[in-house]
């Protein structure tokens, strides 16, 4: 079994180049990629549904 990798909100916003503000706004509107609450104020991304949100706005 792989260990599971969670990404930060700072590291998602460095990844698709988009402020850490609009990775927040993108969450609050269900825009942007999948996310778990690991506790109430902590969000974090599984690399596979960041990649998955990716793939999904290709044109």
């Amino acid at each position: 079994m792989t260990a599971l990798k969670l990404l930060s909100p700072a590291e998602v916003s460095k990844i698709l180049g988009v402020a850490p503000s609009t990775l927040c706004r993108m969450r609050q509107t269900g825009t942007g990629p999948r996310c778990i609450w690991v506790t109430d104020h902590a969000p974090r991304y599984r690399e596979d549904d960041l990649l998955a949100y990716v793939e999904s706005r290709a044109s």
